[in-house]
């Protein structure tokens, strides 16, 4: 292949992406400021679980891992697939995005194109990073280099529904531009590509996909408030009414992740700057930022019904990642029912088979246990947070194994046959 492409970031979407183009024998270059994640990768080792050994080792001859930004200067497309979160007041946090823009701009030259793929509110592209690509290269946007959006679409731990499986979006900063790019993936999508009219559509498209859901998990949500204080099981009514073939089934329970829980604040942030309010979407953000307290509360009203002391009380969480099968912990909300419970004064332990218990892990900072169920600890309450599949496949022996007297069991994924109390 003539095109030579940096990818920078190698997390959970940029490493993906990256392999899926030295697979079809691209040249490719991947950087990432983390060195203990280049050294890694140059062993064949993912931490995120994504990329197996033999699928990096298929590739090594036409990939290489850096830190240093300058051993991508012979590239002429860059791919940025860096994080973009919120900070504590739930505004949209562009610095790793700025950031890098500066750093593909300092290799930048005529005739390159530099493609986004991290999920931002409509006009970043444009308003926010070709000016840093500008400012640091001295290069003129559409006259001397280009861009493009297309925005990422990986599931963390879907060893399905791969990056080349995902029909991709795409789009360009020119009608010309717009086609190279959509003909660029095209070469590595095997589940076709959508070539949107404008940068702009292309990112509203990638940040309504996650609002959508997050609207969606909220009614089902408040939906199970409801029928919790009615003393109605919500999963079966959920069952009955999804015998209507266009009912949308959905399941409760805590909405975290990198997506769901986060690229509705980049929409209504500009939603709210341009002088609209948009109600439904936060306040569907409410109901699924509430649902960890929920469940704490309703933890420690169980626990009291079965004769069991609240304060120095020993909790056991069965799961801290955001979803199953995967060691992704970013914005957990499991973090949300262990701070609840703490306030109430129960010692909380977290096991969890997919996190390494001396990994480091800067935003959480709860721990994670050895495995419980061989050792002599006995918990008064143990709440199933994550279906991971080592805990869908515990019986009651178990339970009671590492239970102090009768188990009082929480069960929120809807994994545990007979739990005390279910989402």
């Amino acid at each position: 292949m003539s095109k030579k492409i940096c990818v920078v970031g190698l997390g959970y979407v940029g490493l993906p992406l990256a392999h899926a183009f030295a697979a079809k024998k691209y040249n490719v270059v991947g950087f990432d400021i983390n060195d203990r994640r280049i050294e890694e990768l140059n062993t064949g080792y993912d931490r995120t679980q994504e990329i197996e050994k033999n699928q990096l080792d298929d590739v090594k001859s036409y990939i290489k891992y850096t830190a240093n930004i300058k051993e991508a200067e012979d590239c002429t497309i860059f791919i940025v697939t860096v994080p973009t979160p919120i900070d504590a007041n739930n505004r949209p946090n562009l610095t790793p995005l700025i950031d890098s823009s500066g750093l593909v701009a300092d290799v930048l030259k005529k005739g390159d194109i530099v493609i986004y793929e991290s999920t931002v509110y409509p006009g970043v592209t444009e308003e926010v990073c070709v000016p840093e690509l500008e400012k640091n290269s001295k290069l003129k946007f559409n006259k001397d280099f280009f861009c493009g959006y297309s925005p990422e679409r990986i599931n963390p731990g879907d060893k399905e529904h791969t990056v080349t499986k995902i029909l991709k979006v795409t789009s360009g900063s020119t009608p010309e531009i717009a086609n190279e790019v959509d003909e660029l993936y095209k070469s590595i999508i095997v589940a076709g590509t959508h070539k949107a009219s404008s940068i702009k559509v292309a990112e509203a498209s990638k940040v309504i996909e996650n609002t959508q859901r997050d609207v969606n998990i909220a009614l089902i949500n408040e939906l199970a408030l409801i029928f919790d204080a009615m003393n109605i099981d919500t999963n079966e009514v959920l069952a009955a009414a999804a015998t209507k073939w266009n009912f949308i089934k959905l399941s409760p329970g805590l909405v975290g992740g990198h997506c769901i829980g986060v690229d509705p604040y980049y929409l209504t942030f500009k939603a709210e700057e341009l002088g609209y309010k948009p109600n439904l979407i936060l306040g569907a953000r409410q109901i699924n930022n509430g649902m960890g307290k929920y469940i704490a509360e309703n933890t420690v009203k169980v626990m009291i019904a079965n004769d069991k002391k609240i304060n120095k009380s020993n909790v056991l969480i069965l799961g801290v990642t955001f979803k199953e099968d995967c060691p992704d912990m970013r914005n957990t909300k499991v973090v949300d029912i262990i701070e609840e419970l703490k306030v109430y004064g129960c010692n909380v332990d977290v096991y969890d088979p997919w996190v390494d218990p001396n990994g480091d892990y800067s935003s959480y900072k709860h721990g994670v246990i050895e495995n419980p169920f061989e050792s002599t600890k006995k918990y008064d309450s143990i709440i199933v947070a994550v279906a991971h599949k080592q805990f869908k496949e515990l019986t009651g022996k178990d339970y009671e194994k590492i239970s102090k007297d009768i188990p009082v069991i929480m069960d929120i994924k809807g994994i545990v046959k007979n739990p005390n109390w279910r989402l």
